[in-house]
C-alpha cells in the first residue's frame, strides 16, 4: 500500500473518487454533500493506493493553529478491515503533527467509535449528532 500526501490534481480526483464509491454510491449520500466547500485546490488529502487504484482517503483541515480535524475518512468495501484505514489516520496525523498540532479531533459514525478508540482516540459523547444519514461525534486525540 502506497500513501500519498497530494499535491497535484489527478491525486485529489483519485480522493474523490474513493469518496463518490464509498460514500455516495455505498451509503447513500448526496454528491452534494459529499463533495462540499472545504474541497478546493489547496485542501490536503492522504490517498491510500494499492498498486495503482485508489481505495482509501482523508481530508486535512484546521480548526486552530494547534488543532487539525481529519475529515471524510473512507475506504473502499473490499479493504475494510485490511488496516488501509489505519495507514491513511496515521499518516494522516504524523502530517498535522508536521505542521504544529498537538491536537486532532474526527467525526465518528457511531459505529466506527472502536475503530478510533484502538488508535487512542477519546469520544466526546457532548458532541453526538445526526450527520446527513450518519449518527456521528466527535473524537480526540492529544499529543
Amino acid at each position: 500500500m502506497e500513501l500519498i500526501r497530494t499535491t497535484e490534481n489527478w491525486q485529489r480526483a483519485a480522493a474523490y473518487n474513493v469518496r463518490i464509491e464509498a460514500m455516495v454510491k455505498g451509503f447513500g449520500i448526496r454528491l452534494d454533500q459529499e463533495i462540499d466547500d472545504h474541497d478546493t485546490e489547496n485542501t490536503k488529502y492522504i490517498v491510500a493506493f494499492n498498486g495503482r487504484y485508489p481505495v482509501g482517503t482523508c481530508r486535512l483541515n484546521w480548526i486552530d493553529e494547534k488543532t487539525g480535524k481529519i475529515e471524510r475518512v473512507c475506504v473502499l468495501e473490499d479493504y475494510r478491515k485490511t488496516g488501509v484505514g489505519k495507514q491513511v489516520i496515521l499518516e494522516a496525523e504524523a502530517w498535522i503533527k508536521e505542521q504544529g498540532g498537538n491536537k486532532i479531533i474526527i467525526s465518528s459514525r457511531i459505529e466506527a467509535i472502536g475503530f478510533y478508540e484502538k488508535l487512542g482516540y477519546k469520544v466526546d459523547w457532548s458532541t453526538r449528532e445526526v450527520n446527513g444519514v450518519f449518527e456521528c461525534v466527535n473524537t480526540e486525540k492529544i499529543f
